[in-house]
């Protein structure tokens, strides 16, 4: 089992809860952070002195306050670790789990973990950080269900283009200049429309609002 482990949490109630879990598979004197600076000077103390950390285990959000902060987050503090850490198991325990942000979470920040916040966590957790020692890849099964649902409508980023757009108020006879504009092909009136229409067939909906919040759910915009 992991034997150093190091907990970026800015909640205490949250802390002990994930303390409680350790305690229970016998990990002993984890260490704590409230902040990601100080999360990540600890892990690269840690490096610097030979005795790295085996496991993080991080939210994604963090409350501001007076400090001033140079990692805002949880996934500014795994990228910034994962340049001086690579090998480092990484579990995400947060109450954000949109479909889109926590595959985003295992593709390109390489996390070995995700669990999210709620009824019975804990139970989940101590599942996730005995997957991950035995170096295999955890989430939940519904979060996983949902995950895979969400990749097989293969989305592209021009349907996220178009849709984020349409969210942000721009008209629907504007968006081929937008899309000139920036380069992005097709731009045509025509090809915007045949898109969306085929979008929302797709997805079994009736209109451009029910696309967005669609996307909104999964996280893509």
């Amino acid at each position: 089992m992991f034997k150093k482990v190091l907990i970026a949490e800015d909640f205490e109630s949250f802390n002990i809860s994930i303390q409680k879990v350790l305690n229970d598979l016998n990990v002993n004197d984890p260490s704590y952070a409230y902040y990601c600076d100080d999360a990540y000077l600890k892990i690269k103390a840690a490096l610097q002195d030979e005795v790295p950390y085996d496991l993080l285990i991080s939210d994604l959000s963090f409350e501001e306050d007076h400090r001033e902060q140079k990692l805002k987050g949880g996934k500014d503090l795994i990228a910034a670790v994962r340049k001086i850490q690579p090998d480092l198991k990484v579990i995400v325990f947060s109450v954000e789990k949109k479909p889109d942000m926590v595959d985003n979470l295992f593709k390109e920040y390489r996390i070995n973990g995700f669990v999210a916040k709620g009824r019975e966590d804990s139970k989940e957790l101590r599942t996730a950080i005995e997957t991950v020692y035995e170096d295999q890849k955890y989430i939940g099964l519904n979060l996983k269900k949902t995950i895979k649902d969400k990749n097989s409508f293969e989305f592209t980023s021009y349907d996220i283009t178009l849709v984020s757009l349409l969210a942000n108020g721009i008209l629907l006879k504007d968006i081929p200049t937008y899309l000139k504009d920036n380069d992005i092909k097709p731009a045509s009136l025509s090809s915007v429309e045949k898109r969306l229409t085929i979008l929302k067939e797709s997805l079994q909906l009736i209109n451009n609002h029910q696309l967005i919040s669609f996307f909104k759910d999964l996280g893509s915009i």
